[in-house]
């Protein structure tokens, strides 16, 4: 691996996507202490900018879709204008909705995986450039999930999993570049998405019933540590809990475990989870959980909007050449 010699961290420039709050804003404020330069992306405006003005005079904030190549694009070229170049990116904006595959929202599965799998690819490709000028450090966030593969978290799970074999191929992609690669693997953490989910009248039930410590929330702060200890070390893996990098040894198995530990629970709650529907709508029961949800489902609203009228527009010069 590479070094970042004596001084750590300090006089870094490191962007860090979905950085409004949980843990992409608890490891800015962690590595803004530890000396780093912190640029934060995010579509919170008002939470960004308190975020990076907690972390103090030299982060800045920068309002971006990770899913838009030319929002992430504008977003890249002024943080290089702004800092002279990046040494570190960490890949983390991420949402989850709540819901089984055959009765969630296709529009909310879909947009997780824009997000959480596409918004990884199009925020290292945009920044990688600088990162190998520099022979930085990219970290890719996936999950636990992406170990365990839980029932009713389907789209997180395939997009963590997703993110997690991206980061293993870019790791063996850009070694020869000087540039180093790290997955991370947090377990339910205390943010406001776990703690939007755990309010789901059916969803939150069952995550709590999760055998031993997989129903366990782990405190934020343990996280941000984590993070900024991993891209000061220039980690492989991070991992909180401690115990997550023991799944990573056997996850080969852990599917047919989780199968059958959460049998009788996966069978109650998605009857109960058609009840839902049937009460409160696909939309309400299956939305992304959380303000950052909710805001990154406001952001694809217009974007489906010029779709349709681009799809409408198509069919009608169709129609007329017919």
């Amino acid at each position: 691996m590479g070094t970042w010699g004596p001084q750590g961290i300090s006089g870094k420039v490191v962007v860090i996507t979905g950085a409004a709050r949980g843990i992409g804003a608890e490891a800015a404020r962690r590595l803004a202490r530890g000396g780093a330069k912190v640029a934060l992306i995010g579509l919170e405006p008002e939470e960004l900018r308190k975020t990076a003005e907690s972390c103090g005079p030299d982060a800045t904030a920068w309002d971006a879709d990770v899913t838009s190549w030319e929002q992430l694009g504008a977003a890249i070229d002024g943080i290089v204008d702004h800092y002279g170049g990046i040494d570190v990116v960490v890949a983390n904006a991420g949402v989850a909705p709540t819901g089984f595959i055959r009765s969630i929202d296709p529009a909310a599965f879909e947009r997780t995986i824009e997000i959480n799998l596409l918004g990884v690819w199009r925020t290292v490709r945009t920044a990688l450039p600088h990162v190998i000028k520099n022979r930085g450090y990219v970290l890719v966030v996936s999950s636990a999930a992406a170990l365990i593969h839980p029932p009713a978290l389907a789209a997180y799970t395939a997009s963590k999993a997703g993110a997690e074999a991206f980061g293993d191929s870019l790791r063996a992609e850009v070694k020869h570049l000087g540039v180093d690669v790290g997955v991370a693997y947090f377990s339910w953490i205390k943010t406001d998405l776990v703690t939007s989910a755990d309010a789901h009248p059916v969803l939150g039930k069952f995550r709590k019933s999760a055998p031993g410590p997989a129903s366990r929330v782990y405190p934020l702060e343990k996280v941000g540590q984590a993070v900024a200890e991993g891209i000061a070390k220039r980690s492989r893996v991070i991992c909180v809990p401690s115990w997550v990098n023991h799944l990573r040894r056997i996850h080969g198995m852990l599917p047919a475990i989780v199968e059958k530990a959460n049998a009788r629970a996966t069978i109650r709650a998605d009857r109960e989870m058609i009840a839902d529907i049937e009460k409160r709508g696909v939309e309400a029961s299956s939305r992304l959980t959380g303000p950052g949800g909710a805001a990154a489902q406001a952001a694809a609203r217009p974007a489906a909007q010029a779709t349709d009228k681009g799809s409408a527009e198509v069919s009608i010069e169709a129609s007329a050449e017919e």
